[in-house]
């Protein structure tokens, strides 16, 4: 059950997915470290990477674990394990993609088979700032979102625009949802540190089957 006393420390694990290039890496590396790298400077993200901040959400020190899965199609047999002990998803499309956009059934349809009903699911529509390009219209993903039973937010990594508030209300969320707290994580295997020029987020934590406590005892980023 979620710790009650206003010092204990909460912890949450979210996961990122969506299509490879929406930007899942660039919003945590935002998120984490008020960073963005240039579209033209960052590179896939190859099996999954691994993040840890800490936030204070409505008077509760949350712990957040953060798993930014690859989006390529083949990598799914590595991420699926992830999806084990999940608290809240994090699904990313980019605004200005529409086969992101249309690719949204398949991910709703793996996290049915993945996690229970009640894990918290927001729909962001990324890269906001290419408004110019826009092939996404703001009300189709809002309607779509809610039938999905998922919260919705538009965003943008590059400005900062709604980064904050994406986390902020997934975590709170998940705080009013005890059911969830029910849930634990377990994995084995083994890390392997992120570079820039192979992918992934830089400082993270590239991930092959590995816990959340493990990751963090091997190096994992944690922007405190």
């Amino acid at each position: 059950m979620a710790p009650t006393g206003s010092q204990s420390t909460i912890n949450v694990k979210l996961l990122l997915i969506g299509n490879s290039s929406v930007g899942k890496s660039s919003l945590l590396l935002r998120f984490s470290d008020e960073q963005w790298l240039p579209e033209d400077e960052s590179s896939a993200t190859i099996g999954v990477d691994f993040r840890v901040h800490r936030m204070d959400v409505n008077g509760k020190k949350v712990k957040l674990s953060i798993w930014d899965t690859a989006g390529q199609e083949r990598f799914r047999t590595i991420t699926s394990s992830y999806y084990r002990g999940a608290q809240g998803i994090i699904l990313v499309y980019d605004v200005s993609s529409r086969e992101s956009f249309d690719a949204l059934p398949r991910w709703y349809s793996e996290l049915e088979t993945y996690v229970s009903e009640s894990v918290v699911k927001i729909l962001v529509g990324n890269k906001v700032d290419k408004e110019f390009s826009r092939q996404v219209p703001t009300a189709e993903a809002s309607a779509f979102a809610q039938r999905m039973n998922s919260l919705f937010i538009e965003a943008s990594a590059k400005t900062s625009v709604n980064v904050k508030e994406t986390f902020q209300e997934v975590v709170e969320n998940i705080l009013n949802t005890p059911a969830l707290w029910n849930n634990g994580t377990t994995g084995q295997s083994k890390v392997q540190r992120t570079d820039g020029g192979r992918g992934g987020v830089p400082g993270g934590v590239q991930i092959v089957g590995l816990s959340e406590d493990q990751a963090a005892s091997e190096g994992g980023t944690c922007s405190c």
